[in-house]
């Protein structure tokens, strides 16, 4: 329940009783909402009931902060405080709030405390003084037109309006906050985006039919259309930011006006025309004379028409913000916005607050200062030495372009670059005049959404009318002079348009003739401009409310060769950033045939399989190239570095402190005009906290060039901008898919919230019988709280269990094991028919029968530490058993897939049969060990340290290639070591000397469970619950891993004499003892069993995340608490067996045989 819902929920409950008093018996449910409320706020508000007259009555509330409580017991009592935030007086529900508000009572409280909430607990008004310092009610708020009305709305809280909750936290936070000073950058953001959300809500509500020609024009202009749910939020949400960020653009030039301007009609409603910065006070009706730039002025003033204001409820919100910024300390404020940060400290926290998921749709981040000023020193340095460009940036002739240019950041450092470089030739009094010339004809920025782009328009005339050359205003029939900032797609218009945009544009001419002008003026910087330098920080994600078509075709030539070359079937490169790079090459490749890009993206197209072609493409078209990984990716490394600390985000700041997950690099992209035919590139990496710090550092240094790492692309490495550190030999042994006749496949997809899957058997049976039940009603399946009742990503969830039931009835038979990350099996139920799992995998099923078993890997690493990037399974599994996605190779084939034959055959590829035979092994379709031999093999090479460390880069880039023994012997005593591994991982099956019978002497001491201080556990009274902190839930579902609770120590004796001499040297120095909770723990857990790692999971200690208490829901079994110990032993045993895994992988190496196929890959 939200927190109106819980506050309606409360006073019903009250009135339900019919035992409370009108206005007293309320009080708690009142002080109840603004004390949630206040706890959210910095400093956090107190609601106290019952105030003790100091002169004026006796309030019925107060609102405190923090410093108005003793802070320690021995200290007194404070003496009585006025309440910082005003006090409150609560009558009940048949009073009117309007006459409360005007009574003596009121009056009185105003004159002493300065500030009142009236509420008869529907309706709210917030009294206070205007900006004449006379009392008035600043704001009100209803929940229900009649109080039958407010009655019967609490009896059904569930049923409350759409957006209604959300306006009832805002309103009550502003007046939490109303009485707190407004000063900074940030505290206006959050007023600004509170009324914005308010606003958007009542847009959102109102459907008004006058708002689609401006939603059309916003269309024809930008070349795209608002699709579906997601873009009908979009639009609304850029008009009311454009509503916004123009009354505030408005309101900063109207505090830096010297000089008052003529008298103005007002834009808002009736009313005489007023003198616009008369007198102290801002009039937001008079917003529309600050915009200088046409195409603002027209946004602006067609959505704050009264006769759409007055439909939408607008211009009461737009009073009560034109209130606040008329309480803002200006002098303050401006001191801390006029330091150059001005998006940092109002944009950011702005879209933050007003909208967040938008936000994260589109991908839009705010880049730090040290990003922005490094690449516009490499860039301005680029141009002086790779292009001959004395001058750079302030080079007349060098035209600049961000296109994606969000609130200016980039353009405003290319203007301060060339200011530094004007001043250093001898700073003369006509520099601002060259630099408002860079501004306005040379230096470009186009941007999709109104809001930056109207304060990138704000930033760059501020910045030049601190320059001494201010854009001078309409005058003499003379249109105003602006900056070359532009609205308009920037992935569009670079074509000629076609007959049918011809039309829209002729219509778009009549209707906003404003808007056609900044449509014909990006496109005059689309076709006639050379651009030289093309850079910025382009969007992350691809929205799905806008989709031009034009724009989808640009990735194109990215794909080509893609499944018909390189064998990769599924590749990802709709992400945004793909396409501005693509922009940016032809810019450069097809306009001015030379020139510089720079931007900082997601880092996968620097090694990721989908990029092949393009980094091939980039090869082709540009001389030198520079990467600076600045990693930070939660996927990869989990945000740390491989020392284990902390690597944030690049853009994780103070005022965004989450950044964004995937990992970031620059890219610096050169082109020279006399071109090379090898081109160069270099790669080097940051990490950690200061890495921001230690990038602007290295542009000091006086070998720049020498702190980078030659890297080598070609065709073997996919042409990976990464340098590559492996073995002499590697690139020459078979990938695992050389090895196999049938492509593998991926694991299966449930995406039904693990509904069909779980660790108890029973319960996923009756849950699936019961699904499978038509006399099973919808309403009762719902009752029971399975996820296959939520509809999502291609889930109707009613008509799809209409479709099942309707293909099949249960089968007990379809309950099978199933792995769902290493060590971690449980139950699933399987059904090929779609959508109840959202992929079933029909091919892996068929393969999945008894006797059968399967390797698994995946087509490149993307987890750092990976650990060992083989599994090997007889069940069903997952999709992301490991990370990367798993792929299962089955090691023989059902007949039916490939003939007539009757006997199951050996899954290996035409190459390694001829490798069998050469060796004597003649027929591999023998038996099933024959047919195995090449995968256990694989497997005792992949779970060799040696091998894995020798080559980390080889195998994180592409499948892992396998050498294969010169000799049959060679081979046999391989793929035996490849059967103890084989056994070690099988969870199915018991392991003599591990888990089962006598134990081995070395692995009896190891992962037993114990109770602290020594004595008996009881399951019964709760010892087995996990609390220890090892996972929770996060979003979607989702299990995040935990700290938990675990104690490194040395072996005690008795542990360490059951050892062999050189077992710690395997299973490490020193063990630890893990904690399920302040009672249990299993004992001598050695620090590398701890740490093994598969396919990027830590085994141990994902296992436990899933049973911590919050996630399982119930406590562990004995069985499952001695699984723990089983697993500490099998994982135990793989490591002493390494010693001779890495002899086996020395000696295959040495004497490999000499593969000779080009079976292509079949890659992700």
């Amino acid at each position: 329940m939200n927190l109106l819902q819980i506050y309606l929920s409360e006073l019903h409950a009250v009135r339900a009783t019919g035992a409370g008093v009108k206005e007293t018996s309320y009080y708690p449910a009142v002080s109840n909402v603004f004390n949630a409320l206040g706890k959210t706020l910095k400093p956090p508000v107190r609601c106290i009931i019952n105030l003790k007259n100091q002169g004026a009555g006796l309030p019925d509330g107060g609102l405190f902060t923090p410093d108005q409580f003793a802070k320690a017991q021995d200290a007194g009592l404070l003496p009585a405080l006025l309440p910082a935030r005003g006090v409150m007086e609560v009558k009940g529900t048949g009073d009117e709030v309007a006459k409360i508000a005007a009574g003596a009572q009121v009056q009185k409280y105003w004159d002493k405390y300065g500030q009142v909430l009236v509420t008869n607990l529907r309706d709210f008004a917030l009294v206070g003084r205007d900006a004449g310092g006379r009392k008035a009610i600043l704001e009100g708020f209803s929940l229900a037109s009649t109080e039958a009305a407010f009655w019967t709305l609490a009896a059904q809280p569930q049923a409350t309006p759409e957006g209604l909750a959300e306006r009832f936290a805002e309103y009550l936070k502003r007046v939490l906050l109303h009485a707190a000073p407004l000063a900074t950058p940030q505290d206006v953001a959050w007023f600004l985006a509170s009324y914005a959300r308010d606003a958007r809500s009542r847009v959102e509500n109102a459907g008004l039919p006058a708002l689609s020609p401006v939603r059309t024009a916003l269309e024809e202009a930008l070349g795209l259309t608002f699709q579906g749910e997601k873009g009908e939020h979009f639009f609304r949400s850029t008009l009311v930011q454009t509503l916004f960020y123009g009354l505030f653009s408005a309101w900063v030039l109207w505090s830096r006006e010297q000089t008052p301007p003529p008298s103005l009609p007002l834009a808002g409603g009736g009313g005489e025309p007023q003198r616009a910065g008369g007198g102290s006070s801002f009039d937001w009706r008079t917003a529309a004379y600050y915009l200088h730039v046409p195409m603002i002025q027209t946004l602006f003033e067609e959505v704050s028409k009264p006769s759409k204001l007055g439909a939408l409820g607008l211009v009461e919100v737009l009073d009560w913000t034109g209130a606040a910024l008329n309480r803002v300390d200006r002098a303050a404020f401006f001191a801390g916005f006029d330091q150059g940060h001005a998006v940092q400290y109002f944009y950011e926290p702005f879209l933050q607050a007003f909208d967040p998921e938008l936000r994260k749709d589109l991908g839009v981040w705010y880049t730090p200062p040290e990003i922005v000023r490094y690449m516009v020193a490499r860039v301005d340095t680029a141009l002086r030495e790779e292009l001959g460009l004395a001058d750079g940036l302030a080079d007349p002739n060098v035209y600049v372009l961000d296109p994606c240019c969000g609130t200016g950041a980039y353009l405003v450092e290319v203007l301060n670059t060339i200011q530094k470089t004007l001043d250093a030739q001898g700073g003369d009094a006509l520099g601002g005049s060259d630099l408002k010339t860079a501004a306005r004809e040379r230096v470009f920025g186009f941007e999709i959404l109104p809001a930056p782009y109207v304060v990138a328009h704000l930033q760059l005339g501020l910045l030049l009318q601190n320059a001494g050359a201010p854009l001078a205003p309409a005058q003499g029939g003379q249109p105003a002079e602006r900056a070359g900032v532009f609205l308009t797609n920037a992935l569009t218009g670079w074509e000629p348009p076609t007959e049918k945009v011809k039309q829209q544009l002729e219509q778009l001419a009549l209707a906003f003739p404003d808007l056609k002008k900044e449509y014909d003026a990006a496109e005059e910087v689309k076709h006639s401009r050379k651009i030289l330098v093309i850079l910025g920080n382009p969007p992350y994600n691809a929205f799905a409310g806008t989709s031009p078509a034009e724009e989808q075709g640009l990735v194109e030539p990215y794909k080509a060769g893609l499944i018909s070359e390189w064998g990769i079937k599924k590749f990802n490169l709709d992400d945004l950033y793909v396409r501005f790079f693509r922009l940016a090459e032809r810019c450069i490749t097809e306009g001015a045939g030379r020139g510089v890009v720079c931007y900082i993206s997601n880092f996968s197209y620097l090694s990721d399989p989908s990029f092949v072609t393009m980094r091939r493409r980039f090869l082709g078209e540009f001389d030198a190239l520079w990467f600076d990984s600045l990693n930070g990716d939660s996927r990869e490394t989990g945000k740390t570095t491989p020392e284990g600390k902390p690597d944030p985000s690049v853009f994780s700041t103070e005022y965004n402190r989450e950044g964004i997950r995937v990992g970031t690099a620059i890219g610096l992209l050169v082109r020279r005009p006399q071109r090379v035919s090898e081109p160069s590139v270099h790669f080097r990496q940051f990490w950690g906290v200061t890495k921001r710090a230690d990038l602007l550092a290295s542009l000091h240094a006086p070998e720049l060039d020498a702190h980078y790492l030659p890297a080598a692309p070609t065709q073997a490495n996919r042409f990976s901008f990464r340098p590559s550190d492996v073995g002499a030999h590697y690139e020459a042994w078979p990938r695992l898919t050389d090895l196999c006749a049938v492509a593998p496949s991926n694991g299966l997809m449930e995406k039904r919230g693990g509904a069909l899957m779980d660790i108890d058997r029973d319960a996923l049976e009756q849950r699936m019988q019961a699904y499978y039940n038509p006399a099973v009603s919808w309403d009762a399946l719902r009752a029971m709280g399975t996820s296959l009742t939520e509809d999502a990503a291609r889930f109707e969830a009613k008509a799809a269990r209409t479709k099942v039931i309707g293909a099949e009835k249960y089968q007990e038979g379809r309950l099978r094991r199933y792995a769902l990350r290493p060590f971690d099996t449980r139950w699933c139920y399987y059904s090929t028919v779609r959508p109840l799992w959202n992929e079933p995998r029909p091919t892996l099923w068929a393969q999945c029968w008894p006797g059968n078993a399967f390797l698994m890997s995946r087509p490149a690493g993307v987890a750092r530490p990976e650990g060992v990037p083989l599994m090997y399974t007889r069940l069903l599994g997952d999709n992301d058993f490991l990370r990367g996605h798993a792929y299962y190779f089955p090691l023989q084939l059902r007949t039916s897939l490939l003939g007539d034959a009757d006997a199951p055959t050996a899954n290996l590829s035409k190459s390694a049969c001829e490798y069998l035979a050469a060796l004597g092994l003649l027929d591999p379709d023998a038996d099933a060990d024959t047919a195995a031999l090449l995968w256990m093999h694989a497997l005792a090479i992949g779970y060799s340290p040696a091998y894995l460390t020798e080559n980390a880069d080889g195998i994180r880039a592409d499948w892992p290639r396998i050498p294969l023994p010169a000799d049959a012997e060679r081979l046999q005593a391989s793929a035996a070591l490849g059967r103890q591994v084989a056994a070690l991982l099988d969870t199915e099956t018991p392991v003599p000397g591990v888990t089962q019978g006598a134990l081995r002497p070395e692995l009896r001491m190891l992962g037993n469970i114990a109770r602290v201080g020594g004595g008996a556990l009881d399951p019964a009274a709760g010892d087995l619950r996990v609390t220890a902190g090892w996972g929770h839930g996060g979003k979607e579902g989702v299990t995040m891993p935990g700290k938990g609770k675990s104690v490194t120590r040395d072996y005690a004796p008795e542990e360490r004499a059951a050892l062999d001499a050189d077992a710690p040297a395997l299973l490490g120095e020193t063990t630890r003892d893990v904690y399920l909770n302040g009672t249990a723990y299993w004992r001598n857990i050695p620090a590398r069993v701890w740490d093994y790692t598969i396919g990027g999971y830590q085994v141990l200690k994902k296992w436990l995340s899933y049973r911590e208490f919050g996630v399982l829901g119930r406590d562990l079994t004995p069985a499952e608490a001695r699984e723990v110990t089983q697993t500490v032993r099998r994982l135990a045993a793989l490591r002493l067996l390494e010693s001779a895994l890495d002899a086996n992988y020395q000696a295959v190496k040495e004497a490999a045989f000499a593969w000779e196929a080009g079976g292509l890959s079949l890659a992700d």
